[in-house]
């Protein structure tokens, strides 16, 4: 286990991603892991003004997502993975934990269920 994660940081994080423009920026920031990209790089590749970007750098930064690192005038953005993986760790043990036992099944049973409930395979 990584860690625990207290109830308030994870509904910061929930909520923080619950833009799309955020979501979109942390998934950028977890393919170009684990370097990360200068703000230019994210607003150029994501097609975001600056100062929009810019906004929700900020947020996303103080809800610990992101780690800002200065780089002479430029400003490096790195997902922060650990946190990431401590948000897993509280929905699989704080939220699962009735039903962690009947997730112990393998991926074929997985399949078979989401078949028979209509469910979209991902």
């Amino acid at each position: 286990m990584v860690g625990m994660i207290n109830m308030h940081a994870a509904v910061a994080v929930f909520e923080c991603l619950s833009s799309s423009v955020r979501l979109d920026v942390y998934k950028l920031l977890v393919r170009n892991a684990p370097h990360g990209c200068v703000a230019g790089q994210i607003a150029t590749q994501l097609r975001i003004p600056a100062t929009s970007l810019s906004f929700h750098l900020k947020a996303m930064t103080q809800a610990s997502l992101l780690i800002a690192t200065h780089e002479g005038r430029y400003i490096r953005y790195q997902a922060n993975l650990p946190l990431m993986l401590k948000v897993i760790d509280f929905l699989t043990l704080e939220c699962c934990a009735s039903t962690a036992d009947n997730m112990v099944g393998s991926a074929s049973d997985t399949t078979s269920i989401e078949q028979e409930s209509g469910a979209k395979s991902w």
